[in-house]
Parts: C-alpha cells; sequence; structure tokens
C-alpha cells in the first residue's frame, strides 16, 4: 500500500474523494456510500434525493465530465439519462 501523507488529515466535505465508487441508479435502493458529490461521464439528466431531502429533485443539461456537489442518498433509474455517473465518497 503506498504512503498516505495525508492519511491523518479529516475527511471533510471539502476533501478530496477517498472511496469513490460506481453509481448505479435505481428507483427504490438507497447509495451504497453518501458522496460528497457525483462525476457525471456522459451527460444528460440526473434524477436525485438529496441526503436531507424530502422529494427528488431534476438536474437537466449536466455536461459530459461535470461534477455536481451535492449529498444524494439516491439517484433514480427513471428519468436518469446520464450514465458512467461515479459517486465521490
Amino acid at each position: 500500500m503506498p504512503v498516505d501523507p495525508f492519511a491523518s488529515q479529516a475527511d471533510t466535505v471539502m476533501a478530496p474523494a477517498r472511496s469513490p465508487f460506481a453509481l448505479v441508479p435505481h428507483d427504490s435502493d438507497e447509495l451504497p456510500a453518501v458522496p460528497k458529490a457525483i462525476y457525471v461521464g456522459t451527460g444528460g439528466t440526473i434524477v436525485l434525493r438529496g441526503v436531507g431531502g424530502a422529494s427528488d429533485v431534476s438536474f437537466t443539461g449536466v455536461q459530459s465530465g461535470s461534477v455536481l456537489d451535492v449529498r444524494a442518498s439516491h439517484v433514480r433509474a427513471t428519468g436518469t439519462t446520464a450514465a458512467n455517473l461515479v459517486g465521490l465518497a
């Protein structure tokens, strides 16, 4: 394992992701971890629920290569056209 000179630093929302994961939209399942942000590989629409939200919201016209600074509990399959999503956790 490589030496991590930042291992003793706090893992804050503003810190770089330590555990990125492939984000697979699903209509009912929660995400396996709450990400700090979502990287969008292929642009489109993303329907999600924020970790503290009471309802879903749609991000439309999201460009390929964008990073959405949103902490989501769910990313819905229905209505999401963006692809190659990565949760930055």
